[in-house]
């Protein structure tokens, strides 16, 4: 049996609304839409209070630009799967989802074979990054300026973010990598790596001492080796709450 993966909709328009609930019907039990906003601030504590999977978000919300939904929502949890519709085909549009690391970008009205391809490539991802350190996969595959690079997942210690990008501290030498701390806090198993503030993301299974007076945390390897990461204090209050 497939895996259901849970949707909200959010669209201020009425029939432009209901016409996406009506398609989405189609595809159950894989999608269970679970809400639907019409609202900024509906969507808002909708999203946060119920976690979905995939977000079908117009880009347009009553005059709120919604990029500043998933900003807001950024800071307080893993975004999902972000859909966007919109009625305009417009480039600046478009390089916003592309920001947000977007599973797809559908101008409206939204035909079936664009929705089915949508939700194809939603489930794909989510799917991918389910098995992801559940499949033996031990090296973990990043994008440099020159290609990729791989490292194995246990000698990561902490990743930094680096304006735009991000650095990988391993046990053994630093990577920086292009992808934003946003981005691989949405993609990497969050069993694994956890985003202590907004500039961290530690390897929780190298984690080994806290010190809450000097807002560090000491990472080690499993021969021994030890890496230090200076937290905020929000970092280090989310440590010590574990």
């Amino acid at each position: 049996m497939s895996k259901t993966f849970t949707a909200i909709v959010v669209e201020d328009e009425k029939f432009p609304r209901l016409s996406l609930l009506r398609k989405l019907e189609v595809f159950r039990p894989q999608i269970d839409v679970i809400d639907s906003c019409d609202n900024y601030d509906d969507a808002l504590k909708s999203i946060v209070r119920n976690k979905p999977d995939i977000l079908f978000l117009d880009i347009q919300l009553r005059g709120s630009d919604t990029i500043q939904l998933l900003e807001q929502l950024e800071k307080v949890m893993t975004l999902p799967c972000v859909i966007f519709t919109t009625a305009y085909n417009n480039r600046d549009y478009l390089m916003k989802a592309i920001k947000f690391d977007a599973t797809d970008y559908l101008v409206k009205p939204i035909s079936e074979e664009d929705l089915t391809l949508a939700i194809g490539k939603a489930v794909e991802k989510l799917t991918a990054k389910e098995i992801t350190e559940t499949t033996g996969f031990d090296k973990l595959a990043f994008r440099t300026t020159s290609g990729k690079v791989f490292i194995n997942k246990d000698d990561i210690a902490f990743i930094r973010a680096d304006g735009n990008y991000s650095t990988v501290v391993t046990f053994h030498k630093d990577e920086m990598i292009l992808e934003s701390l946003a981005h691989l806090e949405r993609h990497l198993n969050p069993d694994t790596f956890l985003r202590t503030d907004r500039s961290t993301i530690i390897n929780i299974h190298n984690l080994y001492k806290v010190n809450g007076k000097k807002r560090i945390c000491v990472l080690r390897s499993q021969d021994g080796i030890e890496k230090e990461a200076t937290l905020s204090k929000n970092g280090i209050d989310t440590l010590m709450n574990m």
